[in-house]
């Protein structure tokens, strides 16, 4: 009875804190990176005593991290506790939880109830696996003395362990000494959990073909998507643009964000409910402005969060005084109007997505989303006039891909003669090769993309420089512009908030091997994370059984 379920990780090309509002789209690409979750029963049989049970048991095991986590989940109102105060937490799972079982019970008439309930007597078993492409092993592949190339992390066996630091003297929890990528991993956990358990319960039914899913019917990915939206933001303690969720879903897309006020209506009810019992002067309180700002640790525990979310709305503070059952508040978010906008995307053929680790340290998306935030209230003007060129420049990126698509559709023989061509060529020889006009329009739209791309980093640094803080720090804005100029490489630039974290390089063809190399005599880590257009996926087994691993077949090292 096992489901596996698996969601991609996630670039953000285009639309960095833009997508933050409507109507700006963002292109996000979603990747061969997966987070895994199975889900099965805990117990092979139910006891004969368990129709008198409130609490049935719910095991969460994160084989990397070497965790193992008992939780009580209450059968009649869905709260889940851990099993003892020594339980380590991860609030996404933890609402994910509690959000697709309110789901189950909210959308079946009562002998499908009862098939539920017989089902949750038994437990849930959920374990969770992300792909070794989510967090950086640079350090380990050092220390072993090996060079930075993508061989040295295929070399990795699959699910690598993630070591932790010794526990802190005051007794709070130990940190992981490997650090993330960036490519979105609490969204893709969230999601798959979301899928996997949905599945399980009997919600949805994820076995069609994934082409039929994403074109025809998407009636149960948006149930999934829906659920692990409103999961994601809650743990988060802030409604977000919600592109990684989408794209962890949905695959590569265009993506133009939901109405903030979907969810942020919904988590007053969920803020009193997460309360229980229901503090009605601190709800009142709140509604006047007496309460203290939130905290900015998304792991804060439960107590503090329901705080931050209770002042964001008081459209439904009736409902949540009232103490409305769990899955009628979720029932009202699957019934309420998400106006996210998404059409299919993915990169022209024979194009290909490589991210490159600096190693130059992360950044904090969060404090820099405030910096920019922050310098749009007090320089509106500049602020607008930047954000309306970058809008432009996103827009011209974005026309000259889907041009080149339909060309390539067009003209096939001619597109491939000039990719394979361009592959062994600096730009600037590029104008020289087409002789045809079927090939001069394939090299415009080509070199529209480039400009277009030097454009929109152009006005990621100015804003940058005028909020404060580093979206193409210089140490990036000469790594990229080398890279640029690298045989065969399109374009490059940094993903999502931009920062220190990583950045992404499109390449023709067979180039890819001339980009690794000098990236690797920069010190930078070629990573094995390629694009996928799949969104969230029914698997046939568990992952470590058929020891997936990313794929390195497009890399080839002269």
């Amino acid at each position: 009875m096992a489901v596996v379920a698996s969601a991609p990780g996630k670039v953000l090309m285009t639309g960095g804190y833009l997508i933050l509002e409507r109507p700006n789209a963002g292109l996000v690409l979603s990747t061969n990176a997966r987070f895994y979750a199975i889900v099965k029963p805990l117990y092979d049989d139910i006891k004969p005593d368990s129709w008198a049970w409130a609490w049935t048991d719910v095991k969460l095991t994160s084989p990397q991290l070497s965790r193992e986590s008992m939780f009580k989940l209450s059968v009649k109102n869905f709260t889940l506790q851990p099993a003892s105060s020594s339980e380590s937490r991860n609030p996404f799972v933890e609402q994910v939880v509690q959000y697709s079982v309110a789901a189950a019970h909210a959308t079946f008439d009562q002998s499908k109830k009862d098939s539920l309930h017989k089902l949750l007597l038994q437990g849930l078993d959920i374990a969770i696996l992300g792909s070794n492409d989510f967090y950086s092993y640079r350090n380990q592949i050092e220390a072993r003395g090996l060079p930075l190339t993508p061989d040295a992390l295929a070399a990795l066996p699959p699910f690598a362990s993630i070591t932790f630091n010794a526990e802190e003297s005051n007794g709070e929890n130990c940190k992981p000494e490997v650090a993330k990528t960036g490519l979105g991993s609490s969204a893709a956990m969230t999601t798959a959990v979301v899928a996997a358990l949905l599945h399980y319960l009997g919600v949805v039914d994820l076995s069609s073909p994934k082409d039929q899913q994403q074109e025809n019917d998407t009636g149960d990915l948006d149930i999934v998507h829906i659920i692990a939206q409103t999961a994601h933001c809650i743990a988060q303690g802030k409604v977000g643009s919600g592109f990684d969720v989408a794209s962890a879903v949905y695959g590569s897309q265009r993506y133009v964000r939901f109405s903030p006020e979907v969810i942020s209506s919904a988590q007053v009810s969920l803020a009193a409910w997460l309360l229980h019992p229901i503090d009605t002067h601190l709800i009142l309180s709140l509604q006047s402005g007496r309460s203290s700002g939130p905290a900015e640790n998304t792991h804060d525990c439960q107590c503090n969060r329901p705080v931050m979310l209770v002042e964001q709305s008081a459209t439904v503070l009736n409902v949540a005084i009232k103490g409305a059952p769990l899955q009628e508040v979720i029932l009202e978010i699957l019934k309420g109007k998400w106006d996210h906008e998404r059409t299919k995307f993915s990169l022209p053929p024979l194009m290909n997505l490589i991210l490159g680790e600096p190693g130059t340290g992360g950044s904090s998306t969060p404090s820099m989303v405030g910096a920019v935030k922050k310098w749009q209230k007090a320089d509106p003007q500049k602020s607008l006039d930047t954000w309306k060129k970058l809008s432009e420049a996103n827009s011209d990126l974005e026309t000259q891909l889907n041009t080149l698509s339909k060309l390539a559709e067009k003209h096939w023989d001619q597109y491939k003669s000039i990719i394979n061509r361009y592959s062994t060529l600096k730009p600037e020889k590029w104008v020289e090769q087409a002789t045809e006009q079927s090939q001069e329009a394939i090299t415009k739209a080509l070199l529209g993309a480039r400009d277009a791309m030097l454009r929109i980093r152009y006005h990621m640094h100015l804003m940058g420089e005028a909020a404060g803080v580093p979206i193409e720090p210089e140490s990036q804005t000469q790594l990229l512009d080398a890279t640029m100029n690298i045989e065969g490489v399109l374009l490059a630039g940094v993903p999502g908030a931009g920062g220190f974290d990583a950045i992404f390089a499109v390449t023709f063809g067979d180039s890819s091997s001339h980009l690794i190399k000098s990236w690797s005599a920069r010190n930078v880590l070629a990573m094995l994370v390629r694009e996928d257009p799949r969104g969230v996926s029914l698997e046939s087994a568990d992952p470590r059984a058929k020891e997936i691993t990313s794929s390195i077949s497009e890399v080839k090292i002269e």
